[in-house]
């Protein structure tokens, strides 16, 4: 055994005890350190893995798709690689290997599931080529770190071509997604939603995909799902959605989500539209690794998503609904799902511009605010570091809100005079602060 492939292993797993002691994750830095103590080590470990890779990039549902397909392989009885908490650089799929691995130094597992952030592959492919890609969408994120989409669409175009015997499973109602399958080699599949669900589009949502990649014509749809997600097609050059090989069908977003997939049924207690798509993808890439689909109902009902992803908490009498938004697209869906709930209710929202989050925040004037007036809201409050940014956005829709910079703060103002129904929407760094103080707020008043 290479002794400095067990001191990686070990020092990676020590580095994440300390950091974990003194409230921190940890998970990145130890796989920095694993890596700099011996760089072959993801290459190695990757290669002990015995039947798929599947890896997971798209701008919004990489956490919920990647984690609710690891969760449906273990309840087959699989062992499974996984980076649950959603750290998907270099660093962190590094981690997620070597801290799987035994005090041997050596790996035990029969699939590995992986997010990965799209500028990243192009660094992580070189360690280890997947079996299966699955991307989930293609939208505006961050400009400040991505530039403009064709940037990220360039470089997932270069780890496709990284990993030529790929399989490929993209989004089909994403015009920008299915190009980028279409312009490379790999086999590639699709999934969607074929037919139209909303009969009302909102046409002020921001689209991504509005003109066709091949020609630059504007495209033209039959029906939009939300952005740029739909029933799309270029009248110049004929450029269109693809026949869909997994399509959701009679879609019911009544009493949580229910749809079908051919003669499959499935019934889920989610909320939010955008979850159709995040497990329409799960289905898709279990379909084409032949993996059985028997439980595939039963781990949807036992799934606990990451947290910030429809997190729910119970604080004495308070129902507190955590939710990452972090880009136009994933925000307005968010404010969907929270106008499904017609309930009287308390919504904070947090705003950073922290490296991780973008330090440009431009994008809030792209999110539909003003349906917020329509969601039956006792109280608005602005938290974060641009809360001033927040509190102007919501202002130039004539929607009052209270100012309350700390999150802690506003949380517990709520739980004590709220309506007993509080929604947290917050972006990237604000969301392990956050959570962790809900977990305890759970904790102490339990």
């Amino acid at each position: 055994m290479n002794i400095r492939r067990l001191l990686a292993v070990w020092g990676a797993r020590l580095i994440k005890t300390a950091c974990q002691l003194t409230g921190k994750q940890g998970v990145t830095l130890a796989g920095k350190i694993a890596l700099s103590i011996y760089p072959p080590i993801l290459k190695e470990l990757a290669g002990e893995v015995k039947k798929d890779i599947f890896v997971v990039c798209g701008t919004n549902g990489k956490t919920t798709t990647n984690n609710l397909l690891a969760s449906m392989l273990e309840g087959d009885g699989y062992k499974v690689v996984c980076n649950r908490t959603g750290s998907n650089m270099l660093n962190g799929v590094a981690s997620a290997f070597v801290l799987a691995a035994g005090l041997s130094g050596h790996l035990k597992a029969d699939y590995a599931c992986i997010e990965i952030d799209e500028a990243s592959t192009v660094r992580v492919f070189p360690h280890f080529r997947p079996d299966y890609m699955v991307l989930t969408n293609l939208f505006r994120d961050q400009l400040d770190r991505y530039g403009e989409i064709d940037i990220t669409m360039d470089l997932l175009s270069r780890a496709m071509k990284m990993a030529p015997e790929m399989k490929v499973l993209v989004n089909g109602d994403d015009s920008l997604s299915t190009y980028l399958a279409l312009e490379n080699e790999n086999p590639h599949f699709t999934f969607g939603i074929g037919q139209q669900v909303f009969q009302e589009e909102d046409t002020r949502e921001i689209r991504e995909g509005r003109f066709c990649k091949r020609c630059g014509e504007k495209m033209e749809y039959n029906f939009y799902h939300y952005s740029q997600l739909g029933d799309y097609y270029c009248p110049r050059c004929g450029f269109k959605r693809p026949k869909l090989d997994f399509d959701g069908t009679n879609i019911s977003l009544a009493d949580g989500i229910a749809f079908d997939v051919g003669d499959f049924h499935i019934k889920a207690n989610y909320r939010g539209f955008y979850n159709v798509y995040n497990i329409l993808a799960v289905y898709g890439a279990a379909s084409l690794a032949g993996v059985s689909l028997e439980n595939f109902n039963k781990v949807l009902g036992d799934y606990t998503p990451q947290f910030g992803r429809n997190e729910l908490f119970q604080i004495s009498d308070t129902k507190v609904m955590l939710n990452l938004a972090k880009n136009p697209a994933g925000f307005n869906q968010n404010i969907s799902a929270v106008m499904t709930d017609t309930a009287p209710k308390d919504i904070i929202i947090l705003i950073n511009d922290n490296s991780q989050d973008g330090t440009d925040v431009s994008w809030l004037w792209d999110v539909d605010f003003d349906r917020l007036a329509d969601a039956n809201a006792a109280s608005i409050t602005v938290c974060g570091i641009r809360c001033q940014d927040m509190r102007l956005r919501l202002k130039y829709v004539d929607i009052p809100c209270d100012l309350e910079p700390d999150i802690e703060k506003a949380i517990t103002e709520k739980l004590h005079n709220g309506v007993k129904n509080l929604y947290v929407l917050v972006n990237y760094t604000g969301l392990y602060t956050t959570h962790n103080i809900l977990k305890k707020m759970e904790g102490r008043r339990s």
